[in-house]
């Protein structure tokens, strides 16, 4: 199948998906990324600009995310509402600091990934809608997402896909060159990267999962990471069932 064709497909699983579930809207965090940006532009096909809110959510991170995101926005003609979350994100850091906790940069990045979750679920609830989410198949496989954060969604319609079927995805919707091929960063630090942070090239994440030949420290790097992520791919674990008398 050409990945036009399967676009179609994932269009109508998203919109079946949004009837069966009797809700009236999606709700997308929209980053400015290529992941997100995709997603939005499947969306609007599949259900229309009217059912799906598109949410900025701008903690901390670099102008140009909030600006790559509005011109998303403006490109497929979508509103875009702006919800900055800073000020939550620096009051919880502080109540850390006031019991003498000090958190460290990965854990705070992760908690403006899962602020973020809060202010995505917070709007969906009051506005019946379902959190649409944008991880990729790279991203599932390696567990480079935020458990609870933006791994907290109701539906993944790209996880299929890897990182340059995205990329490819985004052109043939029409998205301009240079947001489809924009460095992927989730903007939670300064000159943060995915592919900086993982320790490896998407290129050779989407080669692995192709099942192809790629250097022999970058397979050990993606089985560790694949390894060690489990716990996020799975149900959440319980016991044995209670056996009453």
């Amino acid at each position: 199948m050409e990945l036009k064709e399967y676009l179609k497909v994932i269009e109508k699983f998203v919109k079946e998906y949004l009837e069966n579930a009797h809700q009236d809207r999606y709700v997308l965090g929209l980053s400015g990324g290529v992941d997100s940006t995709l997603v939005a532009a499947i969306c609007r096909n599949a259900v229309g600009k009217d059912r799906l809110t598109c949410i900025a959510m701008p903690i901390e991170s670099h102008p140009d995310d909030l600006n790559d995101a509005k011109e998303v926005a403006k490109e497929l003609d979508l509103e875009l509402l702006v919800i900055d979350g800073t000020e939550i994100y620096h009051q919880a850091v502080k109540e850390f600091e006031n019991i003498g906790v000090e958190l460290d940069r990965s854990t705070k990045a992760n908690l403006k990934v899962r602020i973020r979750m809060i202010l995505l679920y917070a709007y969906a609830q009051k506005h019946r809608g379902l959190v649409i989410g944008t991880d990729n198949a790279d991203e599932r496989y390696t567990g480079y997402f935020t458990k609870y954060g933006d791994g907290g969604v109701d539906v993944l319609p790209i996880v299929h896909l890897l990182k340059r079927e995205v990329v490819e995805g985004c052109k043939i919707y029409g998205v301009n060159k240079r947001l489809a091929e924009r460095t992927p960063t989730a903007g939670l630090f300064e000159g943060q990267t995915d592919e900086t942070e993982m320790g490896i090239t998407y290129q050779d994440l989407d080669d692995f999962l192709l099942g192809k030949e790629i250097n022999e420290k970058s397979k050990e790097r993606i089985e560790y990471l694949h390894r060690i992520s489990e716990h996020k791919r799975v149900e959440i674990p319980t016991p044995e069932a209670f056996k009453r008398d």
